[in-house]
């Protein structure tokens, strides 16, 4: 089964070659409704006492590159010419197809694996292989879901602890 996560936070500094992306686990309704209906200090409170009401999170490794294409996504920050993401994206688009989600399938060896979940005009989902980075990059920018498959979340948390 794949959990629903957001991007919560990126991390760059321009000194590594290496930055790190956070992936938080996006919590429904029933999980988030105590917060919400509490005040700013109960809620605030609650938090604190509780970080499981976060939901859980994990970090990926990605280039520099990647984490400011990533962040300048973020942050609608535009561009003279197309940069690699964008034109991914205008492919996608004038072929006809759309981006429905980004999915992060698996966890060998450190690594991540991910794919663009992609719906072609006849309505066929195809998934083709990215890796995270890249991938996220065109998730924000299409405003899309990103999803971790249950046995990879564990597998991060795990190599955290």
């Amino acid at each position: 089964m794949a959990v629903r996560m957001e991007l919560s936070r990126i991390l760059i500094r321009e000194l590594n070659d290496f930055q790190l992306i956070e992936l938080r686990e996006v919590l429904d309704d029933e999980q988030t409704g105590p917060i919400r209906d509490a005040s700013p200090e109960e809620a605030q409170e609650m938090l604190a006492d509780d970080e499981a009401m976060l939901g859980r999170s994990f970090p990926i490794v990605i280039g520099l590159p990647e984490a400011q294409a990533i962040e300048r996504r973020l942050n609608n920050i535009p561009v003279k010419r197309p940069q690699t993401h964008d034109l991914l994206q205008s492919v996608i688009e004038h072929l006809g197809a759309n981006l429905e989600s980004v999915s992060i399938t698996d966890l060998s060896d450190g690594t991540f694996y991910a794919t663009l979940d992609i719906r072609r005009e006849d309505g066929e989902v195809i998934h083709i292989d990215s890796r995270p980075s890249d991938a996220i990059a065109l998730g924000i920018a299409a405003n899309v879901p990103i999803f971790v498959e249950e046995h990879v979340l564990e597998a991060a948390l795990e190599d955290q602890a």
